[in-house]
């Protein structure tokens, strides 16, 4: 029987992955470091998470081992980092990686001295190859020791330095310009693939802010090629087998250039955002598709990755019975026992061939035309195909729940609950399904019930246990999500939650001589290095959350200093938001939020929350809307009273308001003038 080392005591699923692995794992955690002190043996930190498919393949190659984990025990103290629970260890020594000019990515082997500071690191090692490093790297470290430990200061110097530094940027006054946008733009669309949609080649990952981004960009500039690089992107993936044509859901990102071929992993801060962005693209184009798009991935997530008390978890796995994609895929010989007479249309709307079009005679369904286009095509009615593809899906989801399922990493996060939250309350800005809300309720509850500590925050939840300290993501994703959620419910302890966050952020995380938040909190744990996270990626950058959170927030509570530190975050990066604004594209939203007056919609009486859901249907980016049905204390409603007894609307800019009106069309025809 196999004996269990220290990560049976972990819950993070990843950890407990190699609970049972011949080496002598620890735990990131002060018993590790002091073990290797106090022994002088190098570290060995291994860092991965759950649905990571080379994550498992090095596992069982090698961390499954006898022998090749007797070299590790005997040669090195050896410590497991889940990356989700520990983003800022997986920072420190991602950025180490870099540094020593390796591209990075997951698995990440990082050795360390005895300090904690990285000399040498890798990804995947295939076992041979990672036998002869672990042999030479324990040579070295007893025979070169002062060597390695120079190495290890001079990386543990360049972590350290100034974020503004390393990107070469200097604090510079706000200046934001249209010229200078229009150039961002410019930047920005030269990447752009504009037969598949999406940026440059394979592989390509969804990114969200990139999306929204461009539909800002529309709204500010009506420049119609940017609305259309958006619904050509969101139009392939649905069409992808990125994209779960059966039960909703996206995958991680697509291996090829034409969304067809997903690494089959899905993930919660994907869709989360990626329902926010399909339910804001609905309000600009009304596009039928993209609605089915949203109602089918809240679908999945509420029943595939919710917790019973209301969290969500954090993925599901690429791989079942050992094989990438298993679970989702066909032969076609398989279908006609399963569809019967239906097959042949099926196959044909789903792209379905004898010779697969994947590999090994697999087939990824997926689609290639509108359902317009496909009912014509076929001499079908858009109400007939409609219902025919409603009784596929409900057949394959039947044969699906026959087959072994993913692995579930049933951990709650609480920064990708966050997005999910903030993904809820967008989908019931745009469709006021009921449902949508009730769950957006549901989440928020469960978050600040379970994952709160006094003034804090913790990042992780699992069998009733809230174990980590909160990062700037958590704090940044979930004011976000709060504004949100007042914003459809003028439910003031939403905001105040909201507000109540901001100013511990500002106390526990500002730094006040680089004017960006630090990614940790000053009362966390001391590592090598105190990083700051400005490059927006897959999830947006927490600086460029806040920055956008503090915009916001200093209109709805008149609060100047928020505005000041927001101005001063984007200056900061501005140079580098204009030159590379893929990889700043929500500092490029922020951007277009600073060129026009952000409007300050206020609806007073009785007859606001219908005001509001009438108003929302439409797509206003540039703006912070509050309401009540009686009296509150906001600085935006005070003194305002709805106008001969009727709902009142106040659309103001910049402390001047317009007229006050009474219907949702005449607001609009005043945002329109501005």
């Amino acid at each position: 029987m196999k004996k269990a080392n220290r990560l049976l005591q972990e819950s993070s699923p990843y950890l407990l992955q190699h609970a049972y692995n011949p080496v002598d794992w620890y735990p990131w955690g002060e018993e590790a470091l002091t073990k290797a002190r106090t022994e002088n043996k190098p570290i060995l930190v291994s860092i991965g998470y759950a649905a990571c498919h080379w994550c498992h393949v090095m596992e069982h190659q090698s961390f499954e081992q006898e022998n090749i984990a007797e070299v590790m025990n005997e040669n090195f103290v050896c410590i497991k980092v889940d990356r989700e629970e520990r983003p800022d260890v997986d920072q420190i020594y991602m950025d180490a990686i870099h540094a020593m000019g390796i591209q990075g990515g997951w698995p990440l082997n990082v050795f360390l001295n005895t300090e904690a500071k990285p000399f040498y690191g890798g990804t995947y090692f295939p076992p041979q190859q990672w036998v002869k490093i672990l042999q030479n790297i324990a040579e070295a470290y007893r025979d070169h020791r002062t060597e390695l430990d120079s190495s290890a200061e001079q990386f543990a110097e360049h972590l350290n330095l100034s974020d503004l530094h390393k990107y070469g940027l200097q604090q510079s006054e706000s200046d934001f310009t249209a010229e200078d946008f229009e150039q961002l733009y410019s930047n920005f669309s030269a990447r752009f693939d504009k037969v598949r949609g999406g940026m440059g080649q394979a592989p390509k990952f969804p990114m969200p802010v990139n999306y929204a981004f461009l539909l800002r960009y529309y709204q500010y500039s009506k420049n119609q090629a940017a609305l259309d690089q958006a619904v050509l992107t969101l139009q392939e993936m649905a069409y992808g087998g990125i994209y779960d044509q059966a039960g909703g859901g996206f995958a991680r990102y697509s291996v090829d250039a034409d969304w067809l071929v997903p690494h089959f992993e899905k993930m919660l801060y994907d869709n989360g955002q990626l329902i926010s962005l399909y339910a804001e693209a609905y309000a600009v184009t009304k596009n039928p598709l993209f609605k089915e798009v949203v109602y089918e991935t809240i679908g999945f997530v509420q029943r595939e990755l919710m917790s019973p008390e209301g969290g969500f978890y954090s993925s599901l796995d690429a791989d079942s019975e050992g094989e990438e994609g298993k679970f989702y895929v066909f032969r076609q010989e398989e279908l006609p026992a399963i569809l019967g007479a239906e097959e042949p249309l099926f196959s044909k709307y789903y792209n379905v061939t004898g010779e697969g079009n994947w590999e090994h005679g697999i087939n990824i369904l997926h689609r290639k035309t509108s359902d317009a286009e496909f009912a014509q095509d076929n001499n079908l009615t858009i109400d007939e195909l409609k219902s025919k593809v409603t009784a596929w899906k409900s057949t394959i989801m039947a044969v699906r729940e026959k087959r072994v399922r993913p692995g579930l990493d049933d951990k709650i996060l609480l920064s990708w609950n966050a997005l999910m939250l903030k993904g809820l309350a967008d989908a019931y800005k745009v469709f006021g399904e009921p449902q949508f809300l009730d769950l957006a309720l549901t989440n928020a509850q469960f978050l600040l019930q379970n994952l709160r500590q006094g003034e804090a925050l913790f990042h992780n939840y699992k069998n009733g246990k809230a174990t980590i300290n909160g990062f700037l993501e958590d704090y940044a994703l979930l004011i976000q999500a709060l504004i949100a959620l007042y914003q459809i419910t003028f439910e003031e302890r939403w905001l105040n939650e909201a507000k109540k966050l901001t100013d511990y952020v500002i106390r526990n995380f500002y730094d006040d001589q680089e004017q960006l938040f630090f990614f940790t909190d000053q009362t966390g744990e001391k590592l090598i290095a105190r990083k700051k996270e400005i490059m927006d990626n897959v999830v947006p950058a927490s600086n460029s959350v806040m920055a956008v959170n503090l915009h916001f927030l200093s209109l709805i509570f008149d609060q100047p200093r928020y505005l000041e530190i927001s101005d001063a975050m984007l200056a900061q990066v501005k140079p580098l938001v204009v030159k590379e604004p893929s990889h700043l594209a929500n500092w490029a939203s922020l951007y277009a939020l600073k060129l026009k007056p952000t409007a300050e919609i206020a609806i007073v009486g009785p007859e606001a929350k219908n005001i509001q859901q009438e108003l929302t249907q439409q797509y206003i980016s540039n703006a912070v809307l509050v309401g009540t049905t009686s009296e509150s204390d906001l600085p935006l409603l005070q003194d305002r009273e709805p106008i001969n007894g009727k709902t009142t609307i106040f659309v103001c800019y910049n402390k001047a308001c317009q007229l006050p009106v009474h219907t949702v069309a005449e607001a609009l025809e005043q945002l329109n003038q501005i």
